[in-house]
């Protein structure tokens, strides 16, 4: 992934790199990071309170986007209302770059030939190009905040970085 790309993000990873301060990467990574309107919904407006609500709702480095609803609808069958504008967020943008965790739609957005990233490749990313200096110590800050992550995913990131 190149940084002159772009990020769209889902939920989940919002929230997760909220929660251990590093939500200040995605400006790093991509040259625009785009939020669908109901993800941004979803993480700043259930609950002010809620893990990553602040930490989200003051990035101006963030682009909120609407998307159209018959874009949308046919995805609702398989995934939630923030990960179906996601995908079709994606799928109007050739060369985007997926950035969600949900294994439903991961799955759907590989079977529609969009490029995705985890949260977890994400870090790994992140660390091959400098901006952290281990992975280690993110995942387990992830994995203590109560997000769940793969164990086979964490080992593969840690042996592809070196830990």
């Amino acid at each position: 992934m190149h940084s002159e790309e772009i990020i769209i993000a889902d939920r989940g990873p919002l929230i997760g790199l909220a929660r251990i301060g590093l939500l200040e990467l995605l400006p790093l990574l991509a040259k625009k990071v785009l939020v669908p309107r109901a993800v941004w919904m979803e993480v700043t407006h259930a609950r002010s309170d809620a893990p990553g609500a602040k930490e989200v709702a003051v990035q101006a480095w963030m682009e909120v986007e609407d998307v159209g609803a018959g874009t949308v609808e046919p995805l609702l069958l398989f995934v939630g209302q923030g990960e179906a504008e996601a995908i079709a967020m994606a799928q109007v943008r050739p060369g985007a770059v997926l950035l969600l965790d949900d294994l439903r739609a991961r799955k759907l957005a590989e079977r529609l030939g969009l490029r995705r990233l985890g949260t977890v490749a994400l870090l790994g990313l992140a660390k091959r190009r400098g901006l952290i200096a281990a992975l280690k110590p993110a995942l387990d800050a992830l994995v203590g905040h109560g997000i769940y992550l793969r164990r086979e995913w964490i080992d593969a990131a840690l042996r592809e970085a070196g830990e």
